[in-house]
C-alpha cells in the first residue's frame, strides 16, 4: 500500500508551522497507524531530515498520548479507538491522509503533532483525588457500593485523558474529560465528603485553563475512544450547582 500523508510540522512553541507532504510507500495492512509513522521517520532519518514528533507510550490504548487528528477526526475513522489502535487497513491505497496535533488554545503545539496537554494535570491536581483519611486498606465487600453506581463509576474512570473531547469539540471545551474525573470520585462513598469541593474547585480551574464552554453538541462523545457518556456532564452539572445552593464547599 502507498499513501501520501500531509502532515502538520511545526519547530516549536509561537513558531510558524504548515503542512509537508510525504510519501509512505510499502505500507502492510497489519501496520498501526503509529508503525507508518515510525516507518516514515526511519526513511527521513536516513535522508538527513528531521523525523516527525508525535507522543507515544504503551501504544496499547491505555496512556492516552498518541492523540492524532487523522482526516479531521481526532484518533481517526474508527470509533472507540486511540490512534496507536488505528490499523492501515482502514485506509485504502492511493489515499491521502492528512494529520494535524489537537487543536486548542489550552494544548499549545510544542513540535509538529506534539502539544502541551499539561492543562489536564492543573484540573486532576485541583480536586481529582481523594484526601480524607480512609484508613488502612479493608477488605472491598466491608463498603456496600450498588452495581449500578460501582459500574458508572467505572465508566467514567475509563477516561485516558487523551484530549480527543477538547479536540473534536467546536468549543474546545474540555467538561467530558473534567466530568469523568469529578463522576468517577463523587458517585463512591469515599468520594462523598469532598463531592462538593472537588465539583466547584475542577470546574472552575477547567474555566482558568481557557478550555470552551460545553453547548452539547456531543462531537466529545462521538470522538472519545472510551466512549465515555455526555451524561456525565449532567452529572457533574448538578453537582456544582448542589455546591452553590448548599454553600457546602469551600
Amino acid at each position: 500500500m502507498n499513501v501520501t500523508l500531509k502532515v502538520w510540522r511545526q519547530k516549536g512553541p509561537n513558531q510558524p508551522g504548515g503542512f509537508v507532504e510525504y510519501k509512505a510507500e510499502g505500507i502492510i495492512g497489519d501496520m498501526s497507524f503509529l508503525e507508518m509513522l515510525d516507518t516514515v521517520n526511519e526513511g527521513l532519518v536516513a535522508k538527513g531530515e528531521p523525523p516527525i514528533a508525535f507522543d507515544n507510550d504503551c501504544r496499547e490504548g491505555i496512556c492516552g498520548m498518541c492523540g492524532l487528528v487523522i482526516n479531521g477526526v481526532p484518533h481517526g475513522p474508527s470509533k472507540g479507538t486511540t490512534t496507536c489502535e488505528l490499523y492501515m487497513r482502514h485506509f485504502h491505497d492511493g489515499d491521502t491522509i492528512v494529520i494535524e496535533p489537537w487543536r486548542s488554545v489550552a494544548f499549545p503545539v510544542m513540535k509538529d503533532l506534539i502539544v502541551d496537554r499539561s492543562a489536564f494535570d492543573r484540573i486532576v491536581q485541583a480536586g481529582g483525588y481523594i484526601s480524607c483519611k480512609t484508613g488502612s486498606a479493608i477488605e472491598a465487600n466491608t463498603i456496600p457500593v450498588p452495581k449500578p453506581i460501582a459500574d458508572r463509576s467505572m465508566d467514567a474512570a475509563t477516561c485516558i485523558g487523551c484530549g480527543a473531547c477538547v479536540a473534536a469539540c467546536p468549543n474546545g471545551s474540555a467538561m467530558l474529560f473534567t466530568s469523568a474525573k469529578i463522576g468517577h470520585l463523587n458517585l463512591l462513598p469515599q468520594g462523598k465528603p469532598e463531592r462538593f469541593n472537588r465539583a466547584v474547585h475542577m470546574i472552575e480551574a477547567m474555566e482558568a485553563e481557557k478550555f470552551g464552554g460545553c453547548t452539547n453538541h456531543g462531537e466529545c462523545e462521538a470522538a472519545c475512544p472510551k466512549s465515555i457518556s455526555i451524561d456525565f456532564i449532567a452529572f457533574v452539572n448538578r453537582e456544582y450547582m448542589g455546591a452553590y445552593w448548599t454553600a457546602d464547599f469551600e
